[in-house]
């Protein structure tokens, strides 16, 4: 029997009652996202601002903001001794350079586009506050994308719906209240100056840019927006005979006729861009979009499980399906906290790209995966100069980037190695879901560029007779010194894997093996093993009386990889030790949790792969809205840990290569696991 599809999603719908500042709704098609008050809208912003607290934003992929290049010294990098005899440069500390040092990382940054609200007037005549909606409910719709909100003000009921369009960066707005005819209610369009901050915004800063009307015509207005060398526009319709008044610099009223009801669109575009005609439209586009998404693709469902977490770990599929939807399934690399605000200036950090996106390929939307790997062809040449700049060949793929390929200077991210065999699976993904000659040229370049750099980068020692991962560099378990660490064990197991890979894609395409891989492949360094479990690395032997914080790396080399340099005895014995040991309370991520459950499902442990997914810890909760909490002041949703959740997920449901086979491999089989699926695909 197929998987009731449209029961499954919207008994996940999620409803809030009350304001949640930590978890507002938000409505986007991937390459704009909306995130609303409980107004449906971003009536009162100042509500939403604090620590602890998520920012109301209008953010894009195309919406960058650059402030003017400073009066000083280019950064110079810092010169590392590495084990073999030279020194490489990364950029990596401040000294002298600070100005440059804090300019390269915060720009550009990604930019707030414009906050849309609801102007409320009390019957004294004075502003209403969010303290003033009574009454309150708001829905997200998951079946349509359509937010729906209800609340009451002075016992005047308001009615307020909103959308995106799936294919146009344009959103939908109608609202229905007897306030609209008593002419107390209105709609404010303000704009500010850009800022690498959470909040993406700086409003205290009129004279730094510029906001114009080009065009106005009946119901139609476009407005140019100017930031220092930056510009965008914004577009504005309405069949309502309303009108667009100027307030402030940057502030502008539409003001409806009266009546009962109103609407109208606002897009958003790099170049001139014209709104979609009318709310209706909008409307009637989310909603067959999001039919589509949920009608096509993989499901699962856990109904009937007597297990009572179940309907947890559904909710969380569902949400982080419909968040990875409209966060990461854009045209660039999503940031960690995708669309919704800025986490580190609004880059997005390539190690990341993996555990936002592999997902999609898995749950049959590899196209979702496709959309933003053109960048890596785009910045490829970027990628060669890097590499080459530090003396290695092929392409190296920076951690902390936007969109113009240009590391960011960093103490950690430009000695991390761990994302520099990502394009090479990504593009195996696409492959399997589409095995044809297009897709083997359109991504050959860079599959092959990125195995010439991992194997420039491995370095032969010939006292041990093999190559290895030598200092300086990070590895994903970030704590550590780059001049101590040698031969990480995730590190290491998976630049094996992309090797392997490429060689694959030669023979595809009809070329000879590289034979210099295939002599890394026979003499690669060993993983690290100290009494019994596998290291961090092979310098780390107090791994788990020291190291216990942060990511434990080491089990991805049996789980999210296939583990072929791997033993499983050894992996079962780092799980458990792991287990024992690990403050996770203190600090971790996100994606940890799903990393476990890969590993323990490869192992034949699926008890234990549910109780990682599930492990009540502060960094594993999932908010109303799904996003994933992990409570920093700069980094409050963490998208990592959704896009992890649904890869972990299709491996114990649909299986991996090599597996067992049986169904639902990775959840347990004793019946408190009712596990049904579609449309899986099983992982590498």
């Amino acid at each position: 029997m197929s998987i009731d599809r449209r029961a499954l999603v919207t008994r996940h719908n999620p409803v809030l009652q009350r304001p949640h500042y930590q978890a507002p709704l938000s409505v986007g098609n991937g390459e704009l996202a909306f995130t609303a008050d409980i107004t449906g809208l971003q009536s009162f912003p100042d509500a939403y601002m604090g620590d602890d607290k998520t920012p109301l934003c209008t953010m894009s992929q195309w919406g960058w903001h650059s402030f003017a290049l400073p009066a000083a010294p280019p950064l110079q990098p810092y010169l590392w001794p590495s084990g073999h005899g030279r020194h490489i440069p990364y950029y990596t500390h401040k000294d002298a350079d600070e100005i440059m040092y804090r300019w390269q990382r915060e720009n550009p940054h990604r930019l707030h586009l414009g906050r849309i609200g609801l102007h409320i007037r009390l019957a004294d005549g004075g502003t209403a506050s969010i303290d003033d909606l009574k009454d309150i409910r708001q829905e997200l719709n998951l079946w349509s994308g359509i937010l729906s909100s209800r609340f009451v003000v002075e016992g005047i009921p308001v009615q307020v719906e909103t959308c995106c369009h799936p294919r146009s960066d344009c959103l939908g707005f109608a609202v229905e209240s007897p306030l609209l005819g008593q002419q107390r209610l209105h709609v404010d369009l303000v704009f500010p100056y850009g800022s690498p901050d959470k909040a993406a915004a700086d409003w205290h800063s009129p004279e730094r840019h510029a906001t114009t009307v080009q065009k106005s015509t009946a119901g139609h207005w476009l407005m140019e927006r100017c930031l220092d060398e930056d510009t965008y526009y914004v577009g504005v319709a309405c069949h309502h005979h309303a009108s667009l008044l100027q307030k402030g610099n940057h502030h502008w009223v539409l003001q409806p006729p009266s009546g009962k009801a109103f609407s109208w669109t606002v897009a958003f575009g790099s170049e001139q861009v014209d709104p979609v005609d009318d709310f209706s439209d909008a409307k009637e586009r989310s909603a067959e979009h999001w039919q589509r998404f949920w009608s096509t693709g993989g499901a699962i469902q856990f109904s009937g499980s007597s297990d009572p977490r179940a309907p947890e770990l559904e909710r969380r599929v569902v949400l982080s399906q419909y968040l990875t939807g409209i966060q990461c399934a854009g045209s660039l690399p999503p940031q960690e906290t995708g669309l919704t605000v800025n986490s580190w200036h609004g880059k997005f950090h390539l190690e990341m790209h993996f555990w936002h996106a592999a997902h999609f390929a898995l749950w049959g939307r590899a196209a979702l995966l496709e959309r933003s790997l053109w960048w890596y062809r785009a910045t490829l040449e970027e990628a060669r100069r890097l590499a080459a700049s530090q003396g290695f060949a092929g392409a190296r793929w920076p951690k902390m980037v936007g969109p113009d390929g240009r590391d960011s200077p960093s103490p950690i991210g430009p000695l991390l190695v761990w994302q520099q065999p990502h394009p090479i699976v990504y593009a195996e993904l696409c492959y399997r879901a589409q095995p044809t000659e297009e897709t083997l040229e359109r991504h050959k370049d860079v599959v092959f560029a990125t195995a010439a750099f991992l194997a420039s980068f491995l370095v032969y020692n010939q006292q041990r007779d093999c190559f290895e991962l030598a200092p300086p560099l990070i590895p994903a378990q970030e704590c550590h010194d780059p001049l101590d660490t040698r031969n990480p064990t995730l590190e290491l197991a998976y630049f094996a894997h992309g090797l392997r890979l490429a060689q694959s894609w030669r023979e595809r395409l009809g070329l000879t093996r590289d034979g210099s891989w295939d002599e890394i492949l026979s003499k690669l360094a060993s993983l690290p093993i100290d009494d019994g479990v596998y290291l961090a690395h092979e310098n780390c032997p107090t791994t788990f009386r020291e190291y216990t914080v942060d990511h434990p790396s080491m089990l991805g080399a049996l789980g999210m990889l296939p583990g072929m340099d791997a033993e499983p005895a050894v992996m079962n014995a780092t799980l458990d030790r792991v287990g024992e040991h690990w403050q996770f309370s203190q600090f971790s991520w996100g994606w940890d949790y799903p990393l476990m459950a890969m590993t323990a499902a490869r192992l034949g442990r699926p008890e234990r792969a549910v109780d990682a997914l599930l492990l009540p810890e502060r960094t594993n909760t999932y908010l109303p809205n799904g996003h994933n909490f992990v409570r920093t002041p700069d980094l409050l949703q963490y998208l990592p840990a959704n896009g992890g959740l649904l890869l972990a997920v299709a491996m114990m449901a649909a299986g991996w290569e090599g597996g067992p086979g049986s169904h639902a491999p990775g959840f347990p089989a004793d019946g408190s696991w009712q596990v049904q699926w579609e449309g899986l695909q099983p992982m590498l």
